[in-house]
């Protein structure tokens, strides 16, 4: 019951915690009794256990903590929480997870043994590592947390060429629009820019934070009149690209970075791949989530190089036609062989979701 509490209270920092993770916690006194609670809130500000303790004050002594995450025993942006752990008096710590960080790994329990505190770790571990999928994807496999989102009609079309349509109803565009609002970044293909010529913005949801467009454009086709530049107070515009700035794709690079691009160019020799060479510059920049909205080229290399976490289907009842631009074959994505996998109804639409990767 406890620690479910710390989770949910960890929950007041989604969107606003990136690139570190969410972490809740709560002191519970020798009679059973919460006497503090905390949650990290924003990045660069104080961790959860110490809202907690500054909460309980003296009562934490002789106390438990339960906390969703291991204390941090290094210095970042603000001083480590294991010690502080300790001069509170706390007598038992219970924590959900390990932090993946390679800087604290096992370091902060450790102290927290040295100087007698009982702990045990791994209650609701699970739900505590899919809560920050995230921060453990950057830590572990050194790239963003990629959801591939997709709205699909009744005869599986994501549109039709040329045309831009909007699928999807009221109900599940709040929801995509929300969501919008507490990831890091979006990313298209070129491909979807040029056909749909999207904002890529979080409309009706409040951001505190500048929301990251990448477009992925190897041959470098984005056209320096999309409207999504009209959108740069928004955040930052990335064109991630291949192509080396000379001759005609050096105008074309000048005429991008004019209309306030970034140009990211890099090479997939080291990685493998194009994807994962931009996915590894992005959480670099400190990027840990990244939306995948299209096109189909998009989502097939990214389902294909395995670097896709969680799939989200928005499905409409609405038919496009034969002419219309297919997505992923059926058996290619198969949502019933994904972990976690949740349908909710929206309107007439029904949003299904499902996780590829285990969270630990």
């Amino acid at each position: 019951m406890h620690m479910a509490r710390a989770l949910a209270i960890a929950e007041q920092g989604r969107g606003t915690t990136s690139p570190n993770p969410m972490v809740g916690a709560v002191i519970v006194d020798a009679e059973g009794i919460v006497v503090g609670t905390g949650a990290h809130e924003v990045a660069g500000g104080p961790h959860a256990e110490v809202h907690a303790l500054a909460d309980a004050g003296s009562r934490a002594r002789g106390a438990t903590l339960y906390c969703t995450l291991e204390p941090c025993s290094h210095t970042g942006r603000t001083g480590p929480c294991a010690p502080r752990v300790v001069e509170a008096g706390i007598h038992r710590a219970v924590i959900a997870v390990e932090d993946p960080n390679p800087l604290v790994t096992g370091r902060g329990l450790a102290y927290l043994r040295e100087h007698g505190i009982e702990v045990s770790v791994g209650l609701l571990a699970d739900i505590a590592a899919r809560q920050n999928a995230p921060f453990f994807t950057v830590m572990r496999a050194g790239r963003p947390f990629v959801t591939m989102k997709v709205a699909l009609s009744g005869d599986r079309k994501v549109g039709r060429h040329g045309e831009r349509i909007v699928l999807t109803g009221a109900a599940a565009n709040r929801l995509i629009h929300r969501e919008r609002a507490e990831v890091d970044a979006i990313g298209v293909g070129s491909g979807t820019l040029i056909a749909d010529d999207p904002l890529l913005t979080a409309r009706g949801a409040y951001r505190t934070r500048p929301l990251v467009r990448v477009i992925f454009d190897r041959r470098l086709r984005t056209p320096p009149s999309a409207r999504l530049f009209s959108t740069r107070t928004h955040g930052p515009i990335i064109v991630a690209t291949t192509v080396v700035d000379r001759g005609a794709a050096g105008g074309r690079a000048d005429a991008l970075r004019q209309a306030g691009a970034t140009l990211e160019i890099v090479d997939p020799a080291p990685s493998g791949t194009f994807l994962r060479a931009v996915l590894a510059r992005l959480a670099a920049s400190g990027v840990s989530s990244l939306v995948l909205e299209g096109g189909p080229t998009l989502h097939r290399a990214a389902w294909t190089e395995g670097v896709v976490d969680r799939v989200q289907v928005f499905a409409t009842p609405r038919n496009v036609g034969a002419d219309g631009v297919p997505w992923l074959d059926e058996d290619v994505v198969r949502l019933e062989a994904l972990a976690d996998v949740r349908h909710v109804r929206m309107g007439d639409d029904r949003m299904s979701e499902g996780y590829v990767h285990r969270a630990r």
